[in-house]
């Protein structure tokens, strides 16, 4: 990981633990900073490439006894070569526009937002966001993010994802999109389009959050290769066995 000087302490937090939102019974810790003050990016910037995402003003990175299933993960973007299946799904979608914008919440992406909790993640504490919720979310961010909505020929928001502008990539922080067009593959579609807007802006990573191998709502993201996956080693390639775990390349690079 590169050296990035910091200009004052920073405190680290754990969290007491809460149920695992995503393998069955297991406890859920995490380690958390505040991102605040005139390093603020830079502290995000050293906390990314160490495996750490953020929430709002807050980083964190998951501490769980006995558990390491969490696997930080970035795209290689200047290696990717999409397969036909990811091929088929870019087509199907270019009809839509992507729009940038600063990241500012609405009523019409808070509409579709619910849409998609109720649909896709019922129960969960994300259905349970209001509109004011829904924008903390979007706007309390200490670094420079922004908005990409995906919208129809006829002007319809059929997709949104909240997004880090870092210095070696785009951090793919929340998505969502419209749960009754699954056959449209959206939730992979926004990732093939940070992976041009990085080739774009030249740069080589996208940063997609935590993979973990047992859970079925994370599989997507195996198909995106190559991968690089955060470890004691730092960044290495990361593969699957013929059981779908992950397996590191240890004479793969890391920066």
């Amino acid at each position: 990981m590169d050296h990035i000087p910091l200009k004052r302490p920073h405190f680290f937090f754990t969290t007491a633990p809460l149920p695992c939102p995503y393998l069955p019974d297991r406890q859920e810790r995490k380690i958390v900073t505040e991102l605040s003050g005139p390093d603020a990016e830079s502290l995000h910037e050293a906390l990314s490439r160490a495996g750490f995402r953020r929430s709002h003003s807050i980083a964190y990175t998951p501490a769980c006894p006995g558990c390491n299933a969490c696997v930080p993960v970035r795209i290689r973007v200047d290696e990717f070569a999409p397969h036909r299946t990811l091929r088929r799904i870019a087509r199907a979608n270019e009809t839509l526009s992507a729009r940038q914008s600063v990241a500012r919440a609405t009523a019409e992406q808070y509409r579709l937002f619910a849409r998609y909790q109720e649909a896709r993640h019922a129960g969960g504490d994300m259905a349970l966001m209001g509109f004011y919720d829904y924008r903390s979310m979007v706007e309390d961010s200490p670094i420079e993010t922004f908005l990409v909505e995906f919208r129809s020929p006829d002007n319809q928001l059929r997709a949104a994802v909240l997004t880090d502008r870092m210095n070696d990539g785009l951090s793919a922080v929340y998505s969502f999109y419209d749960p009754d067009l699954p056959q449209a593959s959206l939730g992979t579609y926004m990732i093939l389009w940070l992976i041009g807007e990085s080739l774009r802006r030249g740069l080589p990573y996208v940063y997609l959050g935590y993979w973990i191998a047992e859970s079925g709502k994370m599989s997507y993201k195996a198909r995106f290769t190559p991968l690089e996956a955060y470890g004691p080693g730092g960044w290495r390639l990361l593969a699957l066995d013929a059981g779908g775990h992950p397996v590191v390349d240890e004479g793969c690079r890391s920066p």
